[in-house]
C-alpha cells in the first residue's frame, strides 16, 4: 500500500516532470484550437474539421519527447456539437453535416503525454468572418450572447471555487445564481472531473447542477490535483437526452467488465481497442477494420456493447422551452492546482479569437462579484514581471 501511495505521489504535481507533461499536452491542444478556429466557416464539413484536429494532435505529439519511451495520444477525439447538441458529436467518415452562419459550434478535444491529459472545449458562433486573430471576430448578440456570457462567468467562478480546502459541493449553488441572472439553465448531468494519469473522468467530481437521481458525495479539494472544469449552459430546458443511439461513435473501455467473446469480429475489434485505447476514449473511426472490412467493425462493436465491455459517450441534445430557441454553450479548461496553492489554467484561447458577448444582463450579486475578483494566479509571476520592466 505504501509503495502504491509513493507511486501516486510521483505522478502528481509535486513532480516537475509531470507538470511539464501536462503543460506540453496543453500547448498542443491550444495550438490545435488556434488552427481550427479560422476554419469554422459556412460550408466547412464537420468530418474534415474534426480530422484536421485529430491529425494535428497526432503530428504534434509525434514531434515531442522523441527519444523517450512514452505513450502519447489523443485523450478525447475531436467533437463538434452544433446548436442544441449538448456534446459528443464526433462525425463518422460518411458524415455530410456542414457549418452554416449562426451555428453555435462547440469544439471539444484533448490529448495526453505519458497519460497526463489536457482537454479543452470552446464555443464559436460561425460567421462569414474567419476568426484568424487578425480580423476582429463579430460580437455575439441576443440569447446566444446571454448563454456565452453565462458560460464564461460560470467558468470563471468555478475556477475560483475549485481550490484546495474547498468542498466539491460548494460550486453548484453559485453557478445556479449566475445562470438565473442570464436567464439560462445549467445543463443537468455535466460534471467537472478530477483527472489522473490515464484517467480522464476520475471519481472525485464536482456537479454543476446535481441531478435528482444522482447522489454525489461531498469531498475536499486538495492541492496537487488536476481538474477538467467543464461548464455547459443552455437557453433551453437544460435537460440533456439521447435521441438516436446510432449517432454514438465515442466509447471508452469499461475496465471493470470482462466477457469471453464468441464472434471473431468482436475479438479482433476488442484486441485493437485493448492494444491502442486501453484506458482513454476513442471514436470508431480510429479502429482497424477486421479483414479490411468496415462492416465487421459494426458487427464486432455490437457484441462488445451487448456485454457492456465499453462505456458509451452518446450524442446528447437539449430542447427549447415553449416558443424559445435552444442554444447550448460550453467552456472547458484543464486546471492544475499547484502544490504552492495557486491555480494554473494550462488550456487557453487567445483573447483576439474570442467574440465579445453583447448581453444586456450582468451579475450584481456582491458575493459572486467577490468570487470573480479573487486572483488565482501565482503572485510570484506578477512580481517577476514587475522586476523585468
Amino acid at each position: 500500500e505504501e509503495e502504491e501511495e509513493e507511486e501516486e505521489e510521483d505522478q502528481d504535481l509535486t513532480n516537475s516532470d509531470v507538470v511539464t507533461k501536462y503543460k506540453a499536452a496543453a500547448d498542443i491542444t491550444n495550438k490545435c484550437l488556434v488552427t481550427l478556429l479560422p476554419k469554422l466557416v459556412p460550408g466547412a464539413k464537420l468530418i474534415d474539421l474534426c480530422k484536421t484536429v485529430d491529425d494535428m494532435m497526432n503530428a504534434e505529439l509525434a514531434a515531442i519527447f522523441k527519444g523517450k519511451k512514452l505513450e502519447k495520444g489523443i485523450a478525447f477525439p475531436c467533437c463538434l456539437s452544433l446548436n442544441n447538441v449538448v456534446g459528443h458529436y464526433c462525425p463518422a467518415d460518411d458524415d455530410t453535416v456542414t457549418l452554416k452562419a449562426g451555428d453555435v459550434a462547440k469544439v471539444d478535444f484533448g490529448c495526453h503525454i505519458d497519460g497526463y491529459i489536457a482537454t479543452q472545449a470552446h464555443t464559436h458562433v460561425v460567421s462569414d468572418s474567419a476568426a484568424d486573430g487578425a480580423t476582429p471576430v463579430p460580437p455575439v448578440t441576443g440569447r446566444v450572447a446571454d448563454a456565452v456570457a453565462c458560460a464564461q462567468t460560470c467558468f470563471d467562478a468555478a475556477v475560483r471555487l475549485i481550490r484546495p480546502g474547498k468542498k466539491t459541493d460548494e460550486v453548484d449553488k453559485v453557478l445556479a445564481k449566475i445562470a438565473e441572472v442570464y436567464g439560462c439553465q445549467i445543463v443537468e448531468g455535466v460534471m467537472t472531473h478530477q483527472m489522473k494519469r490515464f484517467v480522464i473522468d476520475g471519481n472525485k467530481v464536482i456537479p454543476n447542477k446535481p441531478a435528482t437521481d444522482q447522489r454525489v458525495d461531498s469531498q475536499e479539494i486538495e492541492a496537487g490535483e488536476v481538474y477538467a472544469v467543464d461548464i455547459v449552459v443552455s437557453t433551453g430546458e437544460g435537460h440533456s437526452r439521447m435521441i438516436d443511439e446510432r449517432q454514438t461513435t465515442v466509447y471508452k473501455r469499461a475496465l471493470d467488465m470482462e466477457y469471453k467473446l464468441k464472434m471473431k469480429a468482436a475479438r479482433a475489434v476488442f484486441s485493437d481497442i485493448n492494444k491502442r485505447f486501453p484506458a482513454l476514449p476513442f471514436t470508431t473511426r480510429y479502429l482497424e477494420p477486421p479483414e479490411g472490412k468496415a462492416s465487421l467493425i459494426k458487427l464486432g462493436m455490437k457484441e462488445l456493447l451487448d456485454h457492456e465491455l465499453l462505456y458509451a459517450y452518446p450524442v446528447l441534445y437539449d430542447k427549447a422551452e415553449k416558443h424559445g430557441e435552444c442554444h447550448v454553450v460550453q467552456v472547458k479548461g484543464t486546471i492544475l492546482l499547484m502544490p504552492s496553492g495557486w491555480s494554473d489554467r494550462v488550456t487557453k484561447v487567445p483573447p483576439e479569437m474570442v467574440a465579445e458577448a453583447k448581453s444586456d444582463k450582468k451579475v450584481e450579486d456582491q458575493e459572486i462579484l467577490d468570487i470573480l475578483a479573487t486572483s488565482i494566479d501565482n503572485p510570484k509571476k506578477k512580481k517577476d514581471k514587475k522586476k523585468k520592466k
